[in-house]
């Protein structure tokens, strides 16, 4: 189901509770919300209201969910300018040009882990994404 994007810096700010596999309805939210929006390119589950730790983001054309998403390495440091769907104002924040980010996917109604090494654009935007999970304002 669509979902209407959560502006209420309180609730933003709350870090993420765990996901679980029983997650499914968040995470197809997740999905019919960014593909239903045309200057949306990633989001994480407390921009749609749930309290899951869950992202979504596009990539080539293609939409990539990870659960409890970490990042584990971090390369190539940055600064950044963000906007967000969330919020008003532009930010300054750091990022990383290469980043491993470990995650997990549903598999057969469990979770499964999973690692992905991302550059660029990819990589900052995941970033992003994950920051909302840890409940930073970006």
């Amino acid at each position: 189901m669509i979902k209407e994007i959560v502006k209420d810096r309180d609730f933003l700010s709350k870090p993420a509770e765990p996901a679980t596999a029983d997650d499914a309805e968040v995470v197809q939210d997740l999905r019919d919300t960014i593909e239903a929006l045309d200057d949306c390119v990633c989001l994480a589950a407390n921009q749609i209201g749930s309290t899951k730790a869950i992202i979504v983001y596009e990539d080539n054309g293609r939409t990539f969910v990870m659960l409890n998403p970490k990042i584990k390495i971090a390369a190539q440091p940055y600064q950044a300018q963000e906007s967000c769907l969330s919020l008003e104002e532009v930010s300054e924040v750091k990022r990383f040009q290469m980043i491993t980010v470990g995650y997990q996917v549903v598999a057969n109604g469990n979770l499964v882990s999973r690692t992905k090494r991302l550059s660029g654009w990819t990589a900052e935007i995941v970033q992003h994404a994950i920051d909302h999970c840890a409940g930073k304002l970006v």
